[in-house]
């Protein structure tokens, strides 16, 4: 059966482990292990007594003290209980491993700490001060002090203080694992308590709130708090606590917590008004009150506890393998993983033209509607009108007119018609090569192992698109050398076919001779032209993507990387770490992910260990 002390324990370790690994809520809206784990926020209004509640349970004198807004920082106090005879010290979270001993010294370091976030100021900061104190006195706690409730902003305070205090308080306190100690003071009525008001608002059915009724020995004399402390003013499921706080001559004169504990403990055993109350009473019976609620809180939170460890735990490592896991140091190591990662990026670009991803219908669509579109507007209309038949035939012929066919004039205007043809070819090389690029980039965007290696993906894209440029190039120089072959060896049959049409003239040579220099003659030989350049057309609207391909779509997917693949094996271990060298920021989130998971792990190993009841 675990203990009492067994079980805080093993919560105030997590909860230290937490605030250690940066694992704490805080006000965020997250939740975390931390704010899984029952803690105790102290509430209360300004000068209601919270700072002596706070050092009456420690036993020791080491907050600061002074008028207004003293605690403008939370305070996350949490107590470990140490055997009998062990020297008392303290560790500040900012201030890993160097211990305190002077509680004066600690009093002075929070103050320090309080101004090097708020400045020599009156405002307030939710960044929290994380303090632990190791002693054989104390009780095993967190305890979270919240700076005090107030009505009005004093002079040096902006108007909102007011409002952003009790917005600090209530990021604590409406959490439902937090335990509210709600500090009024008895010479208050308690219809004006601020701490009470707040804590009905979250709490409204008492059930997280104890009443602290601190000053009882301040009250006038023919009064008493039994109304409230027998909690029929303001009833809640917990009784309430009075307690004697030192008074301010005591702590002017240093007088030590056992002696103002023993003449607390005087007090109510010899009043005549809270002496059958005497054994309820007192800071040292609300630090055991704490404790055993505490208890019971952790026994039944304990399997909500473990399930969210549990499903942490799961989400944690499903996060770790997202990011990878560390990089080897091993240049062989190191040479696999980039081999690895540029197979992962090889797989993705091929899918995207082959169709499993988007992309290769991009391809198709340059074949289908692009190059087809410009063939149709290339300006052969203007090209071969008459008046440009008639120039060129004419310029072709010299000082000796054609006899029956103007061979010299059909070439020019077929070579000339042609040559249209480069533009039309260029630009679909063009446009595949953009699109290859775009898909190079997509696909290493879409490789999920290589988001965690800047490097390695502008070296991967820089050698993609290296490599690109070349096929363009090679592309280039096939397309167009189609376009010239067309150029080069005109088809035979179709000159064969021309000396039958001048025949069909009436069968009459000097007709065809006066026809020669007529507008039909020139008509003809454009529309003979026109009907070469289309057969072309269509030969090379088939060709043209086949060279493309060939060049350009088949090569990516052969040897885009090979010439990377070969600098790769040249490069030394230095230089391998290089290419792996990792986004900062999913470094930083891997450590922190590994921490958590660490934690996560250590605590499901804490409450696997104890012997539940």
């Amino acid at each position: 059966m675990a203990t009492m002390e067994g079980l805080i324990g093993l919560v105030n370790r997590i909860q230290r482990a937490c605030t250690v690994l940066g694992d704490y809520g805080g006000d965020s809206a997250l939740p975390t292990l931390w704010e899984s784990l029952p803690s105790v926020a102290v509430v209360g209004g300004q000068s209601s007594g919270k700072s002596s509640v706070l050092e009456s349970i420690v036993g020791r004198d080491f907050l600061p003290r002074g008028s207004g807004i003293v605690t403008r920082r939370p305070l996350v106090l949490q107590l470990h209980k140490t055997e009998q005879g062990m020297q008392e010290y303290a560790e500040f979270l900012h201030m890993e491993k160097k211990r305190f001993t002077d509680f004066s010294v600690i009093r002075k370091e929070i103050q320090d700490e309080t101004d090097r976030i708020t400045g020599r100021s009156k405002q307030i900061s939710h960044v929290p001060i994380h303090l632990s104190i190791y002693s054989p006195n104390v009780v095993n706690l967190t305890l979270i002090d919240l700076p005090g409730l107030t009505k009005v902003a004093v002079e040096g305070q902006p108007e909102s203080i007011v409002q952003d205090i009790e917005n600090m308080v209530r990021s604590f306190i409406e959490k439902p694992n937090c335990i509210i100690l709600a500090i009024t003071p008895a010479n208050q009525d308690i219809a004006t308590s601020d701490a009470i008001r707040i804590a009905r608002q979250v709490d409204p059915a008492g059930e997280r709130t104890f009443g602290v009724l601190t000053k009882l020995d301040l009250m006038d004399k023919g009064t008493n708090a039994l109304d409230v402390l027998e909690g029929r003013s303001y009833r809640l499921q917990h009784p309430w606590v009075g307690i004697v706080n030192r008074s301010q001559v005591d702590i002017n004169k240093n007088v030590d917590m056992i002696a103002a504990r023993r003449r607390e403990r005087e007090f109510f055993s010899s009043s005549p008004d809270y002496g059958n109350l005497a054994s309820k009473m007192g800071s040292e019976y609300l630090a055991k009150l704490l404790s055993k609620h505490l208890e019971s809180v952790i026994k039944a939170r304990i399997p909500g506890i473990a399930s969210l460890i549990n499903k942490s735990i799961g989400e944690l490592e499903a996060e770790l393998d997202y990011l990878g896991r560390p990089v080897a140091i091993d240049a062989g190591a190191q040479l696999y993983t980039i081999l690895e990662l540029c197979r992962a990026f090889d797989r993705i670009f091929k899918e995207h033209l082959d169709g499993g991803r988007p992309g290769g219908d991009r391809i198709f669509a340059v074949f289908d509607h692009q190059l087809p579109v410009a063939l149709k507007r290339l300006p052969f209309d203007r090209h071969l009108s008459l008046q440009n038949v008639r120039k060129v035939v004419s310029e072709a012929d010299g000082y000796q007119p054609h006899l029956i066919a103007p061979e010299q004039g059909y070439r020019r205007l077929i070579d000339s018609s042609l040559n249209y043809f480069r533009g039309p070819s260029e630009a679909s090389v063009d446009a595949v090569h953009f699109i290859l690029k775009e898909i190079v980039r997509r696909s290493i965007a879409e490789t999920q192992e290589l988001k965690r290696f800047p490097t390695l993906q502008a070296e991967l894209a820089a050698a993609a698109n290296e490599a690109l440029e070349r096929f363009r190039e090679d592309s280039k120089k096939t397309t167009l050398r189609l376009v010239d072959m067309e150029s080069s060896y005109l088809t035979v049959d179709f000159f064969r076919k021309l000396p039958q049409q001048v025949e069909k003239v009436g069968g009459n040579p000097s007709a065809a001779s006066d026809d020669r220099y007529a507008e039909g003659h020139f008509h003809r030989i454009g529309s003979n032209v026109s009907s070469y350049v289309g057969m072309v057309s269509e030969t090379l609207k088939n060709s043209i993507p086949k060279a493309v391909v060939h060049c350009q779509v088949r090569e990516a997917k052969r040897s885009l990387l090979n010439d990377f693949y070969i600098q790769l094996g040249k490069k030394e271990g230095r230089q391998l770490a290089q290419l792996l060298g990792e986004n900062p920021e999913v470094m930083e989130r891997r450590q922190q992910c590994a921490k958590r998971l660490e934690l996560y792990k250590s605590a499901r190993d804490e409450i696997d260990s104890v012997s539940w009841s």
